[in-house]
């Protein structure tokens, strides 16, 4: 079924509406993982450059907003919902619970951003962000840094290698995730070295 949703929208990609889909699509997988966005904008990227259509940057634009927003409506979720009070009086849910949330605080922008490139983990991290209080502003930043990565990477391997990537779809899985791991490595080392001495 998302294979022919994948092919049916890949295929009217000179459609003006095929980008409120991929800004659907981006939104809606933050919970609903099998939905193939990334595929979707991959393929669109590299329809995009033989034929121009769609236009790259409203299809950044679309991918971007779309994964941001959905992103931050599992957040909300996450911080309104009954989680904390299910776990409550069970020792190793509330244990699992207090871990998660000190891994966090410690390594926030590492975890955000590489969840963004792994579907299930992306569900569980912004699910678990916003059930443990999470600073709301940072999370916004670093989910917003997180979307637009996602977004530029998807465009260019599409642009660059969207054949190949698309009869390969481990090896293009295994390189965001790489690239997320890198990028929220550098920005925990950053936010370490800055933020906190300035709060000390």
């Amino acid at each position: 079924m998302f294979d022919q949703l994948n092919a049916f929208v890949t295929a009217h990609a000179g459609a003006p509406w095929v980008l409120v889909v991929v800004l659907a699509l981006s939104a809606l997988d933050a919970f609903l993982p099998p939905l193939p966005s990334e595929s979707v904008v991959i393929g669109l990227a590299a329809i995009a450059a033989d034929t121009g259509h769609p236009n790259r940057v409203a299809l950044f634009v679309c991918a971007m907003v779309g994964a941001f927003l959905g992103d931050n409506l599992t957040y909300t979720i996450g911080r309104h919902s009954p989680l904390r009070g299910w776990i409550a009086g069970h020792r190793r849910l509330e244990h699992a619970f207090t871990r998660a949330a000190e891994e966090l605080r410690k390594r926030g922008a590492f975890a955000i951003l590489a969840a963004r490139y792994v579907p299930v983990g992306r569900i569980a991290v912004n699910l678990t962000a916003g059930a443990v209080q999470f600073p709301r502003r940072r999370f916004l930043g670093l989910s917003a840094l997180a979307a637009c990565t996602w977004a530029a990477y998807s465009i260019a391997i599409g642009s660059l290698a969207g054949q190949w990537i698309e009869s390969t779809p481990l090896v293009g899985a295994l390189l965001g995730i790489v690239i997320a791991l890198v990028l929220g490595f550098l920005v925990d080392a950053v936010l370490q070295r800055v933020v906190r001495p300035g709060r000390a």
